[in-house]
């Protein structure tokens, strides 16, 4: 909610926050994520990616929000930090390593990023099917 255009460098399809919870980093956008903030509306005078009603003031309070997005997709229960815990997961399904969501999602120990992973066990079954197929093949 505290992003400003400034950090935004669509070019190279990053953020570029100077301040977050271990010091400053850069995030990777996906393209769906770049072109977002490409098509997203701007305000002259005002700084805020997700501006506020009163002019130049940023969006103070998510959750009215939130609860209407929620309720339009029908999923009353899912907090905005799940978002978070879907794209970890998604990763992981997709074949992504830990090391590698960890770097997407700014965590600098893989024992943060493996709580956010949980992975669907169908992935994992498949995941099982192949080396033991391996195996199979590889003693004859």
């Amino acid at each position: 909610m505290t992003l400003t255009w400034a950090y935004v460098d669509l070019a190279e399809r990053v953020l570029r926050l100077p301040d977050s919870k271990s010091g400053a980093k850069i995030a990777h956008l996906g393209q769906p994520a770049a072109d977002l903030l490409r098509d997203a509306q701007r305000i002259d005078g005002n700084p805020w990616v997700i501006f506020g009603t009163l002019p130049g003031k940023r969006l103070s309070d998510l959750q009215p929000f939130w609860q209407r997005v929620r309720a339009r997709a029908g999923v009353k229960d899912v907090r905005i930090h799940d978002l978070r815990h879907t794209f970890a997961s998604t990763a992981a399904a997709s074949g992504q390593g830990l090391p590698m969501i960890g770097k997407l999602l700014g965590h600098t120990q893989v024992q943060t990023t493996a709580r956010y992973a949980h992975l669907a066990a169908e992935p994992v079954r498949m995941a099982a099917d192949a080396v033991a197929q391996n195996l199979r093949q590889s003693l004859g």
